[in-house]
């Protein structure tokens, strides 16, 4: 039998992660397994068991290969001929957490949940950041390999 957790027996602790060198896809991957919840033994698809993530440092972010001058992300004003395009290099002058934030959207659930999932994302250029006194969890992104995700 299966047991899902009530409202009231929901916690949610913080990681911390720092962007430095790391690829987009693959630190997207690793947050929204954590915002999700996934990496908890007490998962639930229907409620929002995720933790907070803090990102730090997020202007040296990379990309592999090309990507970062030929892809393209696109989006329609919903007026005929409204595609807009851009590429990660235009947007990462104007919103450098911008990339990051909308590759972790992708991969979030759409609706309602999706959108309070990704509220819970914190993203911030440089080391410093105000979440502080939440004692976040650091994740290290180098000795973490693709078996061992992080687990409570």
């Amino acid at each position: 039998m299966t047991k899902f957790l009530k409202k009231d027996q929901l916690s949610s602790s913080w990681y911390e992660i720092d962007a430095k060198d790391a690829v987009v896809g693959r630190l997207a991957t690793i947050i929204s397994k954590i915002i999700r919840g996934k990496n908890k033994n007490t998962y639930t698809p229907h409620m929002d068991d995720g933790d907070f993530v803090i990102v730090k440092n997020i202007e040296q972010i990379k990309f592999t290969g090309k990507k970062f001058q030929n892809k393209k992300y696109y989006k329609h004003t919903g007026y005929p001929g409204g595609i807009k395009e851009t590429t990660p290099e235009k947007l990462s002058e104007k919103k450098p957490g911008e990339i990051l934030k909308l590759a972790v959207k992708r991969m979030l659930p759409g609706g309602v949940l999706g959108k309070k999932q990704l509220s819970k994302l914190k993203i911030y250029s440089g080391n410093e950041h105000p979440h502080s006194s939440q004692n976040p969890k650091i994740v290290d992104l180098n000795q973490m390999n693709n078996k061992n995700i992080i687990r409570n």
